[in-house]
């Protein structure tokens, strides 16, 4: 089916002013960045998809399609063409649209050097010594497993792409990784700028805050966030893009990096002060939260 077929028809407001995030009507949230737009896609039932729209050109970068209907829809309204899709890691929920978008569109997949046999259609296998430019926009790659073996982000200028590493207020659950492996990932995460805006692959936010109010209930800005978070899902519009600093202020699994936190939880739970240790503590007990 061509990608321009009526099916695919919709009405999109035109974005004035100039907002964090804007709502279009189906659901659609453009964000700018210098050089380049990016537009926020809900799927399934919790996870965004994201079209990163260079500056000047017809082309744009998918990233981690769970589906192919919305990535069309956006295409078709925004007159863009697809010409790779990024995925961060092989859960079928990230890369389900893979083939559907390379058949219509002929785009690359591009996905980690440890997934190449496990992400449907890959072409170009990439890893973190390796950066990459795409729509003359240069694309930094960052290994991070632990949710997954093989899992990367995506860095362009202050837009990260962290699939299931990061989330607002949380972080992935660790299913082929180690704790430590995790742990690495998110510290590495942690030195970037702390404008870095964080574009994650669902919308886990409100729920990761229920646990970050149990484990850093005297946090006067973890407060604040959760009133906001609350104000924003309950008039429609998504928690997502967090930004660095705010995850580093708020997020419990980052809040390892603090002293104080860390030491006042170790005691708590009567463990090791160690930041690996009270990490792995922390994800254990949001598991069973």
């Amino acid at each position: 089916m061509p990608w321009h077929h009526p099916k695919y028809s919709m009405v999109i407001k035109r974005r004035v002013g100039h907002e964090a995030a804007l709502p279009y009507d189906g659901g659609m949230w453009t964000h700018d960045h210098e050089g380049f737009r990016v537009v926020q896609l809900p799927a399934l039932r919790d996870n965004y998809i994201y079209l990163i729209l260079p500056q000047d050109q017809a082309s744009c970068l998918v990233v981690d399609p769970a589906t192919a209907e919305p990535v069309i829809d956006a295409c078709r309204q925004l007159k863009r063409r697809p010409t790779h899709v990024l995925n961060t890691h092989h859960h079928w929920d990230h890369t389900g649209a893979n083939l559907a978008l390379k058949q219509m569109f002929d785009c690359r997949i591009i996905g980690s050097i440890e997934d190449r046999k496990r992400i449907p259609g890959l072409d170009l296998a990439v890893c973190g010594r390796k950066p990459t430019t795409l729509g003359g926009l240069n694309i930094r790659i960052i290994e991070t497993p632990g949710h997954t073996g093989g899992h990367i982000a995506y860095l362009i200028k202050d837009a990260l792409f962290c699939g299931d590493t990061l989330f607002g207020a949380g972080c992935g659950r660790i299913f082929e990784g180690t704790a430590e492996q995790m742990w690495s990932s998110l510290k590495r995460l942690s030195t970037l700028p702390s404008s870095t805006r964080v574009y994650c692959a669902h919308e886990y936010t409100l729920a990761n805050l229920d646990f970050a109010a149990c484990v850093d209930e005297d946090n006067p800005k973890l407060s604040m966030r959760i009133k906001q978070a609350r104000a924003r899902r309950k008039s429609g519009l998504p928690t997502v893009p967090s930004t660095l600093s705010l995850e580093l202020e708020t997020n419990p699994f980052l809040r390892v990096l603090d002293h104080e936190f860390r030491k006042h939880y170790a005691v708590q739970h009567g463990i090791s002060a160690d930041e690996t240790s009270v990490f792995a503590r922390l994800r254990k007990q949001k598991d069973a939260f």
